[in-house]
Order: structure tokens, then sequence, then C-alpha cells
């Protein structure tokens, strides 16, 4: 094992501060593992060799001259290919993407490079990321590093596939069902979707665009804290973002569990998980209560949310659709194709229909919330699925096996987390999700960092080692 390309970014900052370690060294490094683990895994739409090569000297300067721009100067980072980075495509999973490069950094992008980070490239997502696995006619499948017959999730599957294996220190993804919490939990990492509104994103137009968050996936949960802090500064482009946080609004974050009151739905919205996920979340409720914690089991909470919000779901594809040339619909994935199409003659009344029942879910957690602090559930009903799954087909649904227990939050726009908490019998790994009310991220970072230290799951995992070591790594 690379030990470099696992150190947190703190540690990073220790080794870069101390002179024993260079921005450099690193950054050859994570594109060293990059160009052997590519093949396999399929993570990356684009890689930036040269630019992050010359981000890094410039980093090794600033740390040489202790004129350093915080925790992620020097940092290796990975950009989700559905937000603009300038002289690069933004090929969103599609052949029917332009491949004409971006004027200009999405929000997110320009914040990471004013903090020095160093950007490796742009990884890969389904069609428009439409799905919760990652695989499209434009690249092919992205393969879990923990078993390349698994999917690594999606929709930021490349971002949870190239971290989980060592390349970046931090992932950008971005989360409008579950694209950020579901990878991580198939790829054993933690992956936080803020509040809506927390992280500035541009362009945002349609229906999805009031339900996506921009986050990060990372090894630990203060890489995420760290990230969080510059990913949310403002950005006048973004009318949908909050305003900015104060300065130091996520420092000084320490563990916090004992006190708090805890709900806890492992079959919310009335759907089951699997007997090993299952096995999992009560080992995992069992540790928390014995050190300490108040743990409730509240039942499914809410009703399922296909029947309300199959119209909203479908309206948001054919918004997409309708920016496709007609004559290049025959190149879309069939299924996203299937489904957009449903979506063109729904009526606005059906459309608003959506949107009260938004309003009708926001309440119900709201009430939930005033009194349990959080709300803990899976993430997913299963482990990563195979690699070549159909989505949302009757063997794997988008509804019962995919978003179950991420979409609430996106749709109520709460900050949620996914944090590893074991393993299958298949040695897959099995994420807990981690529920705050809206704006309450730093509670949910410190319950997370509480848990991080009782579950005690490895970095690396030796189930994940012992696959990387079968790719040279």
């Amino acid at each position: 094992m690379d030990e470099i390309c696992f150190l947190s970014a703190t540690a990073l900052g220790q080794r870069y501060a101390a002179g024993n370690l260079s921005p450099v060294e690193v950054a050859e490094r994570h594109l060293a593992r990059l160009e052997v683990l590519e093949p396999a895994l399929n993570a990356f739409q684009a890689v930036d060799r040269e630019g992050a090569l010359h981000a890094a000297q410039e980093a090794a300067q600033r740390w040489r001259q202790r004129a350093t721009r915080g925790p992620l100067d020097g940092v290796p980072v990975t950009i989700k290919d559905n937000v603009d980075m300038k002289g690069w495509p933004t090929r969103n999973g599609s052949t029917t993407s332009s491949a004409i490069p971006a004027a200009e950094d999405a929000p997110v992008v320009a914040r990471l490079r004013e903090a020095g980070a160093v950007i490796l490239g742009k990884t890969t997502t389904p069609e428009f990321a439409w799905k919760g696995i990652t695989d499209s006619r434009l690249k092919g499948f992205t393969r879990n590093p923990w078993a390349l017959g698994r999917s690594s999730g999606g929709s930021s599957g490349g971002a949870a596939a190239a971290l989980a294996a060592g390349i970046g220190t931090i992932a950008h993804g971005n989360d409008a069902g579950g694209s950020i919490r579901i990878p991580a939990s198939f790829c054993g990492l933690f992956g936080f979707k803020p509040s809506f509104g927390r992280v500035p994103h541009h362009p945002a137009e349609g229906i999805f665009a009031t339900l996506n968050a921009g986050g990060p996936l990372t090894r630990n949960v203060a890489d995420a804290a760290l990230a969080l802090q510059v990913m949310a500064q403002t950005d006048r482009r973004d009318w949908y973002a909050l305003p900015e946080p104060p300065e130091h609004w996520l420092t000084a974050l320490r563990p916090r569990l004992q006190g708090l009151r805890l709900a806890y739905a492992p079959n919310l919205g009335g759907v089951e998980p699997d007997r090993d996920v299952r096995a999992c979340l009560e080992q995992a409720m069992a540790c928390l209560r014995e050190a300490g914690a108040h743990i409730e089991d509240v039942g499914p909470v809410i009703q399922p949310l296909q029947p309300v919000f199959e119209d909203f779901w479908v309206a948001g594809f054919a918004h997409l659709l309708r920016g496709v040339p007609r004559e290049r619909w025959g190149e879309l994935d069939p299924e996203f194709r299937r489904i957009a199409e449903r979506g063109l003659d729904l009526s606005a009344e059906r459309l608003l229909a959506g949107e009260a029942a938004r309003a009708r879910l926001h309440r119900c957690f709201a009430a939930l919330h005033e009194n349990h602090d959080l709300l803990l559930t899976p993430t997913a009903p299963h482990v990563a699925p195979p690699v070549e799954t159909v989505y949302h087909s009757p063997a794997y649904d988008r509804w019962r096996d995919g978003v179950a227990y991420t979409l609430p939050f996106n749709l109520t726009g709460q900050p949620a987390a996914s944090i590893p908490c074991g393993v299958s019998r298949a040695g897959l790994p099995v994420g807990l999700q981690v529920v705050g009310p809206r704006y309450g991220e730093r509670l949910v970072l410190e319950s997370c960092l509480a848990a991080e230290a009782l579950l005690q799951q490895p970095v690396p995992h030796p189930h994940l080692l012992a696959n990387l070591e079968g790719l040279g790594c």
C-alpha cells in the first residue's frame, strides 16, 4: 500500500509544514496510482496531469515560504464531471453533451482552486446523473475497488471509486437523491450532503436544482469538515445559495453523542433493509447505546415516496430531455429516455402537487426533530449491487432498492451523512445515515466524529486492501 495516498488532509498539512513531504511528490504519487488503477476502475472522465503538477508546484512554493492558503493547500482532490471546470468539457456522462471546454469554473471548483487544492481530474457520472449506479454510453461501467464485479454507486460513482482506491484525498460530489451518500455507503467512505443552498452551484436550473446539494466524499469526518468550509463560501452566481456562514463555523469540532436524542428508523418509508444491512445497523446501534447514546426506534416515520413523488421525478427528467436535440434522443440511456418521455406531457397541476407534498414532508421531519436531535437510518437497503445491474428495473427498483432512505432529505433540504458502520458477510461495506435538522451541519459532523471513533472501521479496510493488492497497488 502507498501510505502517502491514504493520508488525511490534516496529516498532509503536518508533513508539508515539517518539510518532509512535498505537494509535488504527493501529486505524482496520486497520478501514478491513478494510471495503474484506472484501467480497472474506469473512474475518470478526464485527467489533468499537467494542471495538477503545476498546482502542486505552486503549493510547494507557498509551503516553503510559509504563505499557505489553508488546510487544503496542496491536497489532491477530484471533481465530478457534471460541474464546470475551466478548460475542460462538462460531459455529464452523455454522448449528447458538448465537448467544448468550459469558459469558467463552477463555484465549488473556484473555491477549491483558491484554497490551493490540487485537482487531479474529473470523475465519471451516469448520464445526467440520473441514477444510483455509474455507467454510461459515454464511458462504460465504473467499478467498485472493494470488488470489481460490483457497482461503486451513483451518481458520484467515479468520485467514490477513485477515493476509496487511494486516488485523491477529497472528492467533490453532488446529491439530488442520494448521489453522495449512496456511493459513500457502497465504497466504505464518509459522504456528506449539506443543507440545500449551503454549497453554491452554477449553472442551476430546472426542478432538480432545488434538490441538489454539493458536498465532499472523504475517508474520515474531519476531512469532510475542512472541505465543506471551503466549498460553502459564497458565490453571487447562485441565487439559491444561503448566506455565507461565519468564518469559523466548523472549527473546533468535538465528538458529540451523550445527551443527544437519537431517532432510529431502520425501515424509513416502509422499506426494509436486507439481512446484512440490518445486522450491521443493529451492531452499530448496540455500540452507540453502550457508549451512552439515547436511541429510540421510531418506525417508518413517513409513507412510501413513490405514489407522491413519481410525477415530480419524471418531470425533472423531461426538462433534461428537452435540452437534447430530438435527433439525438437515440443516443440516450434507454431507461432514462423512457422515464423522461413520460414526463413530457405532465400537467402543471400534477407538478405543483409534488411541491405541496414536499412541504408536508418537511413538516413531518420538523415535528420529529422537536423531540429528536438526529435521525439514524440505513443509507441504502443493500450493499453494492453487481456492476451491470439495470437501474430502475424489476430487479433493482429506484424507489425500493435505490433512494428509499436518501431522497427524503433532498426533498426537505436537510443535511445528511453516510458513515461506514460495518461490512456484509461478503466483505462489502455498509453505511449508516445520520440526518440533522436544516442548517444542522455542525451537529451532524460532531455526532459522526463520535460514531467514527466508536465504530472503529479501519481506513483503508483489510477487505479493500486485499482487492487493491490484486490490482497491483
